[in-house]
């Protein structure tokens, strides 16, 4: 438990500019990518849920399910790998600064896979390489190719990439925030 609470901590110390650009840079981008009824993959402290009401979140750390909840947002518990939703519930879903944490996607991606619509979209994204070398806990790093190469053995189409928050390549080596988002559709 110990882990979960110290993970909580540290996502409740964002700076006031983190808040700021994510308020009103990356959760405004991240809108104008997804429709109809939303679920956030990881969804932390409930930042996502708070920004756009209706969306659904789960999270494996019951400290910040229990967080979210008590802050009556609409977040569940799931367990490692698997949602508890069903089949083709969903018809965007949103995994920002997740995958990297994880050593194998495929089982975590083929349950997105599972309950996400057909034609519905996945939006991943992922630190650039400051922002990955920032956290101990990151596992795999994903520049473009990875991510084309993992989506594909998950059965998703990249309908295209992003940069964030904007796109410069220095950015990747200096500015730990820099991320690459990648929109992907079901077929």
């Amino acid at each position: 438990m110990k882990e979960y609470n110290d993970y909580f901590a540290y996502l409740r110390k964002r700076s006031k500019l983190g808040y700021l650009y994510r308020k009103f840079w990356l959760y405004p981008f991240i809108c104008r990518q997804i429709n109809g009824k939303v679920l956030d993959v990881g969804c932390g402290i409930g930042d996502m849920l708070r920004y756009h009401p209706g969306t659904v979140g789960v999270d494996i750390n019951p400290v910040t399910v229990n967080f979210c909840q008590e802050s009556g947002l609409n977040a569940v518990l799931m367990e490692k790998d698997r949602l508890p939703f069903n089949n083709e519930a969903f018809d965007s879903i949103i995994l920002d600064n997740v995958l990297e944490h994880i050593e194998n996607p495929l089982p975590l991606l083929s349950e997105i896979n599972r309950v996400l619509k057909t034609n519905g979209l996945l939006l991943i994204g992922v630190p650039g390489r400051k922002g990955y070398k920032c956290d101990p806990d990151h596992k795999i790093f994903y520049d473009e190719k990875a991510l084309e190469e993992v989506s594909l053995k998950s059965r998703f189409r990249i309908k295209k990439f992003f940069h964030l928050p904007i796109n410069l390549k220095i950015l990747d080596k200096v500015m730990k925030q820099f991320c690459i988002y990648a929109l992907l559709k079901k077929s």
